[in-house]
C-alpha cells in the first residue's frame, strides 16, 4: 500500500479545493453583504493543509492500483468535508455548532440537501453561493467515482456496463484513460449546468438564483437559496425546467458519455432507448406520476386538475430522484402520496448518476431475480438466465447486488437504532435516516424541512449515513477488510 503517494494526491486535491473558496469570496465582494473574510481565511487554512500534505510526500509518485483508489476516495471525502466546515464555523451568522457545521458541509458535498440552517432568505449571498457550489462539486465527484472507481469493487450497478464501456470500466489501475473520461464528464456536466442556468434565467430567475439553482439541480442536490425552495418562484415554467434537468441528471452519465462520443454517428437516441436501466427508470417516473395524480385529483387537493398534475410531476421527480426540491409542503398531502414518494427514494437515480438510493440498475436486477425465482417454484428444473439487454448477466454480479442490498439495509437499521438512542422519536428517526442514507434531504414529520430539532449526537450519525449512502457503502466497508491491507 503506497500510503505516502496517497497522502501526496490528497494534498494536491485539497489545494485544488482551496481555490474554490475564492469564488464565494468574490461573490461577497460583489454584493457587499459580508462573508469575504471568512472565505479568505478558509482558503488560507485549506491551502496550508493541502501544501503540508503534498510537500511532506511530494517525492513519492508510485503507480496506484484500485486499492489505493478506494483509500484516496474515502480520505479525500473525509478531509475535504472537514475543511468544508470552516466557512460555516467562521461565519457569525448563522451560528452553527460543530456538529451542525459538519452536517451542513457533508450534506452539500454528498448532494443530500438536508439542512441545519433556517432563515436562508436573510443570509449573505456568499454563504448561499457556497452551499450550492459544494453540491455542484460533490456531484461531479460522484460521477467520476461511480464511473471510474466503484466498478472495480464489483458491487453491482456500473459493472453491468463493463462489457460495453471503454476506458476506465476495463482498467484495473489508475491510468490516463480514466483522466480522459473524467475530462469528458466534466465537459458534459458543465455544459448541462450552463444550459440549466440559462433556462432558469430566461424563465425569470435573477442571475444569482439561476446560477446557484443550476448547481443544485444538475447535481441533484436540492439546496436552495430560499426557505420555500422552488415554491418561492411560483412558476410553472421553472418547475418544468427543473423536472427536465433532474431527469437528465438522474440518468446514467455513462450513457451521456457514450451519446457524446457517438454524437456524429446519429445513434444518440438509440443509445438511451436500448438501455434497460433507462427504460425502467422512465417507467418508474411515469408510474409514480399516474398513481399520485389519481390520488390528488380524487381528493381534489389543489384548485384544478392541471395544478394537481403539475405539482405531482414536480414532486414525484424531485423526491424519487433524491433531489429534495419542494414547491409546497408535500408532507401534508394525502398520506399515501408522500409515503409512496419517500419510499421511491430508496430506488433513487440510475447507476453512474448523481442521484442517491439503491440505484435503478440494482433494483431492476433484484426484480428480474425475484421473477426468475417465482418461475423456478413452478418449474424447478427450468434454466432461466437473467439478461441485461442482449447479454446474459453473470451470476456473480447478481450475488454482489444482493450483498450490497443486505449491507444497505444493515447500515440503515444500525443508523436508525443509533438515532433513536439519541432521543429522536422513531418516526422522525426513520425519516431522517432514510433521507440521509438515500441522499434525499427532506423527509416527513419533524425533518420535513430541516434538521434543526435533531440532537447534535444524532447529527453525527446522520452525517455518517450521508457518506455511506454517497460512497455506496462498500467503498467504506472494504477498508475494514484485512485482505484490503495485505501487500
Amino acid at each position: 500500500m503506497h500510503i505516502l503517494s496517497i497522502v501526496r494526491i490528497v494534498g494536491i486535491l485539497v489545494m485544488c479545493f482551496s481555490v474554490t473558496m475564492l469564488a464565494p469570496a468574490f461573490v461577497a465582494l460583489m454584493y457587499g453583504d459580508g462573508g469575504g473574510k471568512a472565505f479568505m481565511q478558509s482558503f488560507a487554512i485549506s491551502l496550508v493543509v493541502g501544501t503540508i500534505l503534498w510537500w511532506s510526500c511530494h517525492l513519492h509518485k508510485e503507480e496506484l492500483r484500485s486499492r489505493e483508489g478506494f483509500l484516496i476516495v474515502v480520505a479525500f471525502w473525509v478531509v475535504l468535508g472537514s475543511l468544508a466546515t470552516l466557512p460555516f464555523m467562521l461565519f457569525e451568522h448563522p451560528q452553527l455548532s460543530l456538529s451542525a457545521a459538519f452536517f451542513e458541509a457533508f450534506s452539500g458535498l454528498t448532494t443530500t440537501g438536508a439542512t441545519a440552517i433556517v432563515g436562508l432568505d436573510e443570509l449573505p449571498k456568499a454563504i448561499l453561493f457556497y452551499r450550492q457550489l459544494l453540491q455542484w462539486l460533490g456531484g461531479m465527484g460522484i460521477i467520476v467515482l461511480a464511473i471510474a472507481i466503484i466498478p472495480l469493487l464489483g458491487i453491482g450497478g456500473m459493472q453491468l456496463y463493463r462489457a460495453e464501456m471503454s476506458g476506465p470500466m476495463k482498467d484495473q489501475k489508475m491510468r490516463p484513460r480514466i483522466a480522459e473520461t473524467a475530462k469528458a464528464l466534466w465537459f458534459i456536466y458543465s455544459f448541462l449546468t450552463a444550459l440549466c442556468a440559462l433556462a432558469y434565467w430566461l424563465a425569470g430567475m435573477t442571475p444569482f438564483d439561476a446560477i446557484t439553482h443550476s448547481f443544485s439541480t444538475v447535481s441533484i442536490g436540492g439546496f436552495s437559496t430560499h426557505d420555500a425552495s422552488m415554491g418561492y418562484f411560483d412558476s410553472s415554467t421553472i418547475n418544468l425546467i427543473t423536472v427536465f434537468f433532474l431527469l437528465i441528471s438522474a440518468c446514467n452519465f455513462a450513457l451521456h458519455f457514450r451519446a457524446f462520443s457517438e454524437m456524429g454517428k446519429g445513434n444518440v437516441v438509440k443509445i438511451y432507448l436500448r438501455d434497460p436501466e433507462f427504460r425502467f427508470f422512465i417507467r418508474i417516473q411515469i408510474g409514480l406520476v399516474l398513481v399520485c395524480s389519481a390520488v390528488l385529483i380524487g381528493e381534489d387537493y389543489f384548485s384544478d386538475n392541471l395544478k394537481n398534475i403539475e405539482q405531482v410531476i414536480f414532486q414525484a421527480v424531485s423526491i424519487s430522484t433524491t433531489t429534495g426540491y419542494t414547491t409546497s409542503d408535500f408532507s401534508h398531502w394525502p398520506a399515501f402520496v408522500p409515503m409512496l414518494l419517500i419510499m421511491a427514494s430508496f430506488v433513487g437515480g440510475c447507476a453512474g448518476s448523481v442521484g442517491g438510493g439503491l440505484r435503478v440498475a440494482r433494483v431492476l436486477v433484484l426484480y428480474l431475480q425475484g421473477r426468475r425465482e417465482l418461475k423456478r417454484f413452478i418449474h424447478p428444473n427450468l434454466v432461466y438466465p437473467i439478461k441485461w439487454g442482449n447479454k446474459i448477466l453473470d451470476e456473480r454480479v447478481i450475488g454482489s447486488i444482493w450483498a450490497f442490498f443486505s449491507a444497505y439495509l444493515l447500515v440503515f437499521a444500525i443508523c436508525l437504532l443509533g438515532v433513536i438512542a439519541c432521543g429522536v422519536a422513531p418516526f422522525d428517526a426513520f425519516n431522517a435516516v432514510l433521507a440521509c442514507l438515500n441522499n434525499l434531504g427532506p423527509g416527513l414529520g419533524g425533518v420535513s424541512s430541516n434538521v434543526v430539532a435533531i440532537p447534535d449526537s444524532a447529527k453525527w450519525i446522520l452525517t455518517i449515513a450521508m457518506v455511506c449512502g454517497r460512497l455506496e457503502i462498500f467503498t467504506l466497508l472494504v477498508l475494514f477488510s484485512p485482505a484490503f491491507w495485505k501487500a
